[in-house]
């Protein structure tokens, strides 16, 4: 039975709760479905008819998907930890599930691998176990190993200078488990501060990172709404905001952490008793929803880019991050789906599809992304709606309207050519919110009618997008 739609539940409180019920993980129970069969070993060397190893990014779709293995849910710094243990669900039998469920629903595809400070250092034998599963996935799929500072949540907790000297040690311990010539490509951070990523740039010799949580406010530990939701160069200046010229440009490909219902992540945090993450992550969709209605929101996120959104941009992109400790309930059923309805989808790592993208474009100048959503009826995707993205290196403007014949509002006006400034100490929030956010959090964000907008402003967006017209 599904519970109330004032259901509510932060990543973290999800946890609190899975550590609960790790006896019925172990038998194969999934918390929020029947008893399972654990499967029996299957050959991950399964072919596939899709392209591995494109060359461009366009006329491709792609997918990629990222693991987290932790000892505790948010390790704040190397000494200290908030939430629960993990140890319990971060084993070797559950790391092995997971892979043959990513192989059973994308055979061929490869995976992104994040381990934390103390899953890189703590030497029980069940993490010795798992640092050798992980080395040996690289060698037989071709995962990337890599390593993920503070539990999404770094610079929260920690200095800049900190955060820098966490990515340089992780790093090495992350390389060192594959072996003496291995290097990742990429970073899984959740949110990272423009200093760090530009020390990964320039002392790291790393050029991608998933490093901003689009939309993310008033869930978990960080606030970081104002980015744009596909790969752009980062500004010195802020971390949310593209570079406007080259010398403002930080050469590390910024990457979303996870591909959200446009709709439901206009809210702050879980305005009307909706969660404004809903998309392809399994907490908000299948865990809240179940395994039917949660694949339907699943797969309704992923049409909005590989549908419209692929003919609008040329290319696109669907990114989810799925750690071990939530199991692998679901995790194939949605892979299986998205091959079957994109039979040329590319599942590959995230530092492989960073660096594609990093290759195509050398900065930010000729982005010009756009997105088209009607909502699922499911949670916070109002059937009743449509909402409109143009997200560029200038300004990110959202249009939306009662469908089918409400006026279209603006709902989020960001002009990315206007100062920005990062905190200077420890906070939560680190939000780039412009002249008008989509979260309605302050007066200002009252939604207004296009040409309500100053002349300005209204002047830029068509020079940018000369061919827009309005609903």
């Amino acid at each position: 039975m599904r519970k109330s739609r004032n259901w509510r539940c932060s990543r973290r409180e999800f946890f609190s709760t899975l550590t609960k019920c790790v006896p019925s993980l172990a038998l194969g129970k999934g918390v929020f479905g029947s008893a399972q069969k654990i499967p029996g070993p299957v050959s991950y060397q399964g072919s596939s008819d899709r392209p591995i190893n494109p060359s461009t990014l366009w006329k491709n779709r792609f997918l990629t998907v990222a693991t987290v293995i932790r000892v505790n849910q948010i390790e704040a710094t190397r000494t200290k930890s908030l939430g629960q243990d993990e140890k319990a669900l971060n084993t070797p039998e559950n790391v092995e599930a997971f892979r043959k469920a990513f192989a059973r629903g994308w055979p061929g595809g490869r995976l992104t691998w994040a381990l934390s400070w103390l899953a890189l250092n703590n030497q029980s034998e069940p993490y010795k176990a798992v640092r050798k599963l992980v080395a040996e996935y690289h060698a037989r799929f071709g995962d990337e190993v890599t390593f993920i500072p503070g539990g999404y949540f770094a610079n929260v907790y920690n200095s800049r200078q900190q955060v820098n000297r966490d990515l340089h040690d992780g790093l090495a311990l992350a390389s060192a488990i594959v072996g003496p010539e291995y290097r990742p490509d990429c970073v899984v951070a959740g949110f990272l501060a423009a200093e760090n990523l530009q020390f990964l740039a320039e002392e790291e010799d790393i050029h991608v990172c998933q490093g901003n949580i689009w939309s993310q406010y008033g869930i978990d530990n960080l606030d970081d709404d104002g980015s744009i939701s596909y790969p752009y160069y980062p500004s010195k200046e802020d971390s949310l905001k593209p570079a406007q010229s080259h010398a403002d440009l930080i050469d590390c490909v910024d990457l979303d952490g996870w591909t959200c219902d446009f709709l439901a992540a206009r809210r702050p945090g879980f305005a009307g008793g909706f969660n404004s993450r809903m998309g392809v992550g399994p907490i908000e969709t299948i865990h809240r929803y179940g395994l039917k209605e949660g694949l339907r929101e699943m797969l309704h996120t992923t049409a909005i880019h590989f549908d419209q959104g692929f003919d609008l941009n040329g290319f696109a992109w669907v990114t989810n991050i799925w750690e071990v400790s939530i199991g692998s309930y679901g995790l194939a059923e949605w892979l299986s789906a998205v091959r079957r309805r994109w039979p040329d989808t590319c599942c590959v790592t995230h530092g492989e599809f960073g660096l594609l993208w990093r290759r195509q474009f050398r900065s930010n100048s000729r982005l010009n992304y756009r997105f088209v959503e009607r909502g699922s009826g499911i949670g916070g995707s109002d059937v009743d709606k449509e909402i409109r993205w143009l997200m560029n290196q200038q300004f990110r403007l959202a249009l939306l309207r009662k469908i089918p014949h409400g006026q279209e509002r603006v709902i989020d006006f960001t002009n990315y050519g206007l100062p920005a400034h990062e905190p200077k100490g420890l906070t939560r929030d680190w939000c780039l919110m412009g002249e008008i956010n989509q979260k309605e959090t302050r007066p200002q964000d009252t939604p207004k009618p296009f040409s309500e907008l100053p002349a300005e402003d209204r002047r830029m967006i068509f020079e940018k997008c000369p061919d827009l017209h309005f609903r």
